[in-house]
């Protein structure tokens, strides 16, 4: 069906979420993983007290090299979101070891611009078994439009109000902070490791 030549379209509130493998990761998720996990276990609830940390406080090489591909992932969503400047922003990270069983709570970041996570390790997850719901290791987004999708036709854009996503490691997800989250059980043996991270502009005093 031909559209009429002098419609104008224009999408409206759009969510920008990225994803890129880093280039390297390989070789510095081995190095990682041994690096948290033995901070896992020098540190009582580590992946809860995520306010009380900044893992990019640590001065190991790898990390260094993971907090600056985390800032510049930020610049070029800057970039790609359409911004003209280079926004003023410092980034702060947490550690996640999420073991059999474990999983994060629907959640959003509060007080941030933009959140993400790059994943150290994701263990192969077992059969679900007689469920065909579960979507172990995996993390779900959700529309922040609540209802949107009431009114939506499938084929819509609209139609889906939550996006799941099964990361790989090395991977790196970087979305808009206000998005609210779920990270769905690991039913692993072996711990799924990630780092996530905020990137908070920095506030201008005014003179």
């Amino acid at each position: 069906m031909a559209v009429a030549p002098d419609a104008q379209f224009q999408r409206l509130w759009p969510t920008l979420f990225m994803s890129l493998v880093l280039p390297g990761s390989e070789n510095a998720n081995s190095v990682l993983t041994e690096l948290l996990l033995q901070a896992d276990d020098e540190a009582e609830d580590l992946t809860v007290r995520y306010l009380d940390q900044d893992i990019f406080q640590n001065p190991h090489p790898a990390v260094g090299w993971l907090r600056q591909c985390c800032v510049r992932a930020v610049l070029d969503y800057a970039v790609e979101a359409g911004l003209d400047y280079r926004p003023d922003f410092d980034v702060q990270a947490w550690v996640n070891i999420n073991r059999r069983g474990d999983y994060h709570n629907l959640h959003n970041h509060p007080h941030a611009w933009l959140s993400g996570t790059y994943y150290v390790a994701m263990p192969e997850q077992p059969p679900a078994g007689h469920r065909t719901d579960l979507n172990p290791g995996a993390i779900s987004f959700f529309d922040p439009r609540a209802q949107v999708n009431m009114t939506a036709v499938r084929g819509d854009g609209q139609f889906d109000p939550e996006i799941r996503r099964l990361p790989k490691a090395g991977e790196l997800f970087l979305w808009p902070s206000f998005l609210h989250h779920f990270v769905h059980p690991n039913l692993s043996d072996s711990p799924r490791i990630s780092i996530s991270f905020n990137a908070v502009l920095r506030r201008k005093e005014l003179s």
